[in-house]
């Protein structure tokens, strides 16, 4: 296998690795959250309370609902085509989880850059984070993403050259 095969085919390896591993990792820990056996629901609670949520929305119906939420993205990872609202979906869901490093301090950090269990468990996210930069540097790009200078290479007039131009 040459250098370029091996390249295309660990680059569609590493798509598909960071597909399953985000479907598992959003689907196992959503559906901890919506049958009630969650570790990480007490954090979410706390968060919930800090955040002043509680007359909006019962907790319980909230971590629910963050379940499901964590599931759909697990299930738009995978389905090819939905990437881009996995991806949004992810990038919100990421921020809110990343709020108790800020907002529950105590419950987040023993000391400085010595995080807790709780701690441990947000900062993962950033190989969460990694598989999802994969998949999106994986998806083809529209025209109205690319840059003004291949727009104008692209609509450039077309000059063709045969074997016939060269010959005497």
């Amino acid at each position: 296998m040459n250098g370029i095969n091996a390249d295309f085919t660990l680059s569609r390896l590493s798509v598909l690795m960071a597909r399953i591993a985000l479907f598992v990792i959003y689907v196992w820990f959503g559906f901890l959250k919506v049958v009630g056996q969650s570790p990480a629901s007490p954090l979410v609670s706390k968060l919930f309370l800090h955040l002043h949520m509680s007359s909006i929305l019962p907790i319980t119906s909230f971590i629910v609902l963050f379940g499901l939420l964590e599931m759909t993205i697990g299930i738009l990872f995978i389905i090819p085509g939905l990437e881009r609202y996995a991806l949004t979906t992810f990038a919100i869901h990421i921020f809110t989880t990343a709020l108790p490093l800020f907002l529950l301090p105590s419950l987040i950090w023993t000391h400085t850059f010595i995080p807790t269990l709780e701690g441990q468990y947000i900062i993962k996210n950033l190989a969460l984070i990694a598989c999802a930069v994969t998949i999106a540097s994986s998806l083809p790009r529209n025209q109205s993403q690319t840059s003004s200078f291949t727009s104008i290479i692209k609509n450039s007039p077309k000059f063709s050259t045969t074997k016939s131009d060269f010959e005497l």
